[in-house]
């Protein structure tokens, strides 16, 4: 049989003491370099991709204080000077105001019916445990991937003989529920994210269902609320769908279709720079909206991985 014999260590002379010397290993320098190309490379595509979303909206801006004729003879030049003469025209003439009213009225109701109603159907299926919870959270996960095209016929009999149609509040009923899928998705998996002991100790404490989610869970859950709200609130103002079908009375048309017939009307005309004065005050709140609530709708996206 072999043995392994290890040799002695080398006893330290007198006087001597042994340090333990570190030696410095370098560090391989080809990760570093493919790192800072690959982080050269990613914010040049950032940049490119600001610069083709920004100067559209720029240039729309800048078109909508111009006249007709130097829209088209100096497309890409600054206006001689601002034209606010475009903006009350499309205000007044163009009736962007009644559009934009009854726009805000839709979306307005809409919004506070979906997070109201969305927030509360989430609570729900994320806190509690019963017969059919996941049968129901997958209706509404299989109800964002239902076209609302193969809906429109149905819905149009549905809501005319509800008496709803050519009405706010009709539209206001068929956003909520166009919006509610998303958002109960959304909402279920946030409230998943926050700690269950805040809402035990409000039970331990008296507190009821409806008091510890109004006053305690919903408070909590506000970074998302406005993240699926900045969503909700895009998706609606855009929509244009669903009330060319279910509202055709001119008199309660929203901001899109008003700028379709807007379109229409002054390009027969040849009145461009109203056409593009309506066209920024459609974009305004959006972009308004996002600016306001960029951290929140930051916060609300992230919140889950940071849990």
């Amino acid at each position: 049989m072999k043995t392994t014999e290890t040799p002695a260590p080398l006893p330290a002379e007198s006087g001597a003491t042994v340090s333990k010397i570190d030696v410095p290993v370098p560090r391989p320098s080809g990760k570093k370099s493919e790192g800072g190309v690959l982080n050269v490379f990613s914010h040049g595509v950032l940049i490119i991709w600001a610069i083709m979303v920004v100067t559209p909206l720029l240039w729309a801006v800048m078109t909508s204080f111009k006249s007709d004729s130097s829209i088209f003879s100096s497309p890409w030049s600054l206006p001689d000077h601002l034209h606010f003469d475009n903006w009350a025209r499309a205000w007044t003439d163009a009736n962007m105001s009644d559009y934009f009213l009854n726009t805000v009225l839709v979306v307005g109701g809409s919004l506070v019916g979906t997070l109201v109603l969305g927030s509360m159907a989430a609570y729900v299926l994320a806190r509690f445990d019963f017969p059919g919870n996941r049968f129901i959270y997958y209706l509404f996960v299989g109800g964002m991937s239902f076209p609302i095209m193969l809906a429109l016929v149905p819905l149009f009999y549905v809501v005319n003989n509800m008496g709803l149609l050519n009405t706010i509040h009709g539209l206001i009923l068929v956003y909520i529920a166009y919006s509610l899928p998303f958002t109960v998705f959304f909402l279920t998996a946030f409230f998943r994210t926050l700690p269950t002991s805040v809402a035990e100790a409000a039970f331990v404490d008296g507190a009821s269902h409806t008091r510890t989610f109004f006053q305690i869970m919903l408070p909590m859950a506000k970074p998302g609320l406005i993240s699926v709200g900045i969503f909700n609130f895009l998706g609606q103002w855009n929509q244009y769908m669903l009330p060319t079908v279910l509202n055709t009375d001119p008199d309660k048309k929203v901001l899109t279709q008003g700028l379709v017939q807007l379109a229409v009307s002054q390009g027969y005309k040849g009145d461009w720079s109203g056409l593009f004065a309506g066209l920024v005050m459609a974009m305004l709140p959006v972009l308004g909206a996002y600016i306001v609530f960029q951290r929140q709708v930051v916060q609300g996206l992230t919140a889950g991985a940071l849990k």
